[in-house]
């Protein structure tokens, strides 16, 4: 059987990136619009005491929030290895979609349609969506590198076009589902349809125009073109690690303990920073009231903005640009920096809980979160495929998102302390000591890996040692970098 091949080029790309980068804009469309929603729909009153919610305690919901996004980071690793060993990545794809879809619909079906049952149907809703990310996921960003060749330099552009609709699906998400949420006086079943309709969309793009232009990338389960390459090359002996692989199995195991202190604060955005905004934030412009989502997508407008502006500094930096584990410290500390907006927050106030803070101390906290963000790109999953041995890379990448998810998990549990039912004046003492415990703890940590810089560099034994034959390429790589860790992490 001869094999398909992929059609025609747009913008010196295969046009086969474009469709990646459509399907993938309206899944993340999807995703985002649900994560903006969720615990927002978990606090909100019942519909008989006239809300459109589940009534749950605040903490109850960050904490079924946490771990919510901790599976999202988890299921991949079966869905990943499906799609290798079984399903090809094209397959799997489709029916991860289709699971998403069908999950967002579910959490959509109105609450008296099924009287009595809504926490059941949830519940179902939710791990249909876990599954099909699961499945999702981890595919469609391996295919974007598929559509070139070994070596082929636009690959690097290609990471860089695909991440752009990533974040346009996610800066769209909180827009979109806000408005349709407030047109429907509140109904979040309405904004889980929308999220839903994003999904369909994607799979439709996807059916429509997949084989025509991607051929057969994708079709083929990994496995089985790993057994015709270890044919034709004959069995490789299994060796004991080294020293060097040794040291560098340790950096990323320590570089891993850091991670979960970054995203645990960072995720706190759709949970607790979320219920804050809806609650104790000032919203009006005028005679108009901003929606809660749209802060949502703050993080996602500031990425496609100042991107490129970091990765330019690095660049121009040279010989002075920090190392991967510095970078990483001053991450860590400019995420405590965006904290200290929300300590201003709640300082604005005055201890009274119906006062409101203005908006401008949380497009303060979003800009340093994602000012961490971006220093933090370049390292995580491109420094676990620098430093990992290749007969383990894909344990340690496993193990990298076993960090993420655990991140997650605990950022739920961190949000959660803001208590069970309380008033607003014990919550908005409890959301102060999270938001202070948080800004302390990311300080001291960047603080502390700031001065093991030195050490982890050297258990790299040259792994960080890189060279650019131009500032452009420097730049394109920098970027593309980022671009790669956005399309994996998001």
């Amino acid at each position: 059987m001869s094999a398909a091949k992929p059609q025609g080029t747009m913008l010196g790309h295969p046009k086969g990136l474009f469709l990646l980068f459509t399907t993938e804009l309206w899944e993340r469309f999807s995703y985002y619009a649900m994560r903006a929603i969720l615990v927002l729909y978990l606090v909100d009153a019942v519909q008989s005491q006239g809300g459109h919610g589940m009534g749950w305690t605040q903490a109850d919901a960050l904490s079924l929030y946490g771990t919510f996004t901790g599976l999202v980071y988890l299921t991949p690793l079966i869905g990943g290895w499906l799609a290798d060993t079984y399903l090809g990545q094209r397959r799997a794809i489709m029916i991860g979609g289709a699971l998403m879809a069908a999950g967002q619909f579910i959490l959509g079906t109105p609450h008296a349609w099924v009287q009595g049952m809504e926490t059941e149907v949830f519940y179902i809703g939710l791990g249909v969506l876990i599954l099909g990310n699961g499945l999702f996921k981890p595919n469609i960003s391996t295919m974007v590198g598929d559509l070139y060749e070994e070596g082929d330099h636009r690959r690097d552009g290609a990471f860089t076009i695909f991440y752009m609709g990533i974040n346009v699906g996610a800066f769209l998400s909180g827009i979109i589902v806000g408005a349709v949420v407030a047109y429907y006086d509140g109904n979040f079943q309405a904004g889980f349809i929308c999220a839903g309709i994003g999904m369909i969309l994607s799979l439709i793009i996807q059916f429509m125009f997949a084989q025509k232009l991607l051929g057969d990338i994708g079709r083929v389960p990994a496995a089985q073109l790993e057994k015709e390459k270890a044919a034709a090359a004959g069995e490789v002996r299994k060796e004991p690690l080294t020293k060097i692989e040794r040291d560098r199995i340790k950096v990323i195991m320590i570089m891993g303990l850091f991670t979960i202190i970054f995203w645990a604060g960072f995720e706190q955005a759709g949970g607790l920073m979320n219920i804050f905004t809806n609650d104790f934030t000032d919203r009006m412009i005028g005679g108009w009231e901003v929606p809660t989502t749209w802060f949502q997508s703050l993080n996602a407008m500031f990425i496609v903005i100042f991107a490129p502006v970091i990765a330019s500094i690095w660049i121009r930096l040279g010989k002075n640009e920090p190392n991967s584990p510095v970078k990483f410290a001053l991450g860590l500390i400019l995420l405590g920096i965006g904290f200290l907006f929300m300590i201003g927050a709640v300082l604005e106030m005055g201890g009274d809980a119906n006062a409101k803070s203005s908006m401008w101390w949380l497009v303060g906290a979003y800009f340093f979160h994602t000012m961490g963000e971006l220093c933090l790109s370049p390292i995580g999953l491109s420094m676990v495929t620098k430093l990992a041995p290749l007969r383990i890379a894909s344990l340690m990448m496993g193990a990298w998102f076993l960090f993420i998810a655990a991140a997650n998990k605990i950022g739920g549990i961190v949000g959660s302390l803001i208590g069970h039912g309380g008033g607003k004046e014990e919550q908005l003492a409890n959301a102060m000591s999270i938001f202070a415990g948080i800004a302390i703890t990311a300080a001291v940590s960047g603080i502390i890996l700031y001065f093991m810089a030195d050490k982890l560099v050297d258990w790299m034994h040259g792994a960080e040692d890189s060279t650019h034959h131009s500032e452009e390429e420097a730049l394109e790589e920098e970027i593309a970098v980022t671009a790669e860790h956005e399309a994996i992490r998001r």
